[in-house]
């Protein structure tokens, strides 16, 4: 069964959500604990020390959780319908964020941090408005002009293209931006912070999170209350008998690849405000890690991606609080190994008759 197919399977979706909040909830709970607990044991830290930073480690996780979550998305959503693992999408993602800096930093010409909120407001605004539509775009044409046309070749074929698009994506960024790190403006005042337990949060890190879970939801509740959401899980579960039932295939799948670019953009504009740079192969790297996520949580499964995304988050977090970042990957493809090991199609995925 595909992630884009499974709610319909879950005829009470209120309890079914109530039920993952709190299960969410308990996840991060815990991820607090025992990041509290290895500070206080293996970091040198006294065990009332520890917990401020803890708590402050574990927002910094879910604000980059977030943002792998919003990647994975596009990973699974494509697969979900084509089974096309889409290897050129942590380019979109790049491109978005190289596109919001222009943006911000180019038309506006705002490069430091905005104190004034309504213009904070406006800008970030302004670039979702500007970055998610074009980026959407540029993916649906992509679709359209290299993927379509190779939609009943043999499955090698658009793997191959796909890589090959990454490639050309990479090297147009690089021909135009350079090869060195390029200056996001970090226009959210780094400064803005509130005391909680003893710990500073960035309002930032908070925003983030926000926002991706608000772009999440709504991605949802398109999916499963819209009847473009149903034409998407009708094609994904059986695209023949979709086609047969009047689904229009074409802008079905042209509309996935549109909503996967736009929540790239949003991706790419909230990492150029969180880590304030960008550069031509931010893609490769951040993509991998968004595309590995969405294989943890079960290739094609919607609510496995975020999930699979928050992991990679907490990995990523765990390590470089305890002073092993260089150890980041190898834990992250560890964890990864060993599930595919024991649950082949990750933690939500499940077969269903020839999909995988």
């Amino acid at each position: 069964m595909t992630a884009i197919a499974s709610p319909a399977a879950h005829p009470n979706p209120l309890a079914r959500g109530l039920r993952m909040t709190a299960i969410a909830v308990a996840a991060v709970i815990a991820y607090l604990v025992v990041l509290w607990m290895a500070l206080s044991l293996f970091g040198g830290r006294t065990i009332d020390a520890a917990f401020p930073e803890a708590l402050q480690q574990t927002v910094n996780a879910l604000s980059i959780g977030a943002i792998y979550a919003l990647i994975a998305l596009g990973y699974t959503m494509v697969y979900g319908i084509i089974e096309l693992i889409n290897f050129a999408h942590g380019d979109i993602f790049m491109l978005g964020a190289f596109l919001s800096v222009v943006f911000i930093g180019g038309i506006t010409g705002n490069n430091e941090a905005v104190t004034n909120i309504p213009l904070l407001i406006i800008l970030i605004l302004g670039a979702l408005i500007l970055t998610m539509p074009i980026i959407g775009l540029l993916n649906a044409g992509i679709e359209r002009a290299v993927y379509r046309p190779l939609r009943k070749a043999p499955r090698l074929a658009p793997l191959i293209t796909a890589v090959g698009v990454s490639f050309i994506l990479q090297n147009v960024a690089l021909t135009i931006a350079g090869s060195g790190d390029r200056r996001a403006p970090q226009i959210f005042p780094l400064d803005w912070q509130i005391s909680v337990g003893g710990a500073e949060i960035s309002i930032l890190s908070i925003f983030i999170f926000v926002l991706a879970m608000v772009l999440m939801l709504g991605l949802q509740a398109f999916v499963t209350r819209t009847r473009l959401g149903r034409a998407m899980r009708a094609t994904a579960q059986d695209q023949e008998a979709a086609a047969l039932m009047g689904v229009d295939a074409n802008q079905t799948i042209s509309l996935t690849f549109l909503i996967g670019g736009m929540l790239a953009a949003a991706a790419g504009l909230v990492w150029g405000l969180r880590f304030g740079y960008v550069r031509f192969d931010l893609g490769f790297n951040s993509g991998l890690k968004a595309f590995t996520a969405a294989v943890l949580g079960g290739i094609g499964n919607i609510t496995g991606a975020v999930i699979g995304g928050f992991i990679i988050g907490f990995i990523e977090n765990f390590a470089a609080a305890l002073g092993y970042a260089r150890w980041q990957e190898f834990l992250i493809f560890v964890i990864l190994t060993l599930v595919l090991i024991f649950r082949p199609t990750g933690i939500l995925g499940q077969h269903s008759g020839d999909r995988a």
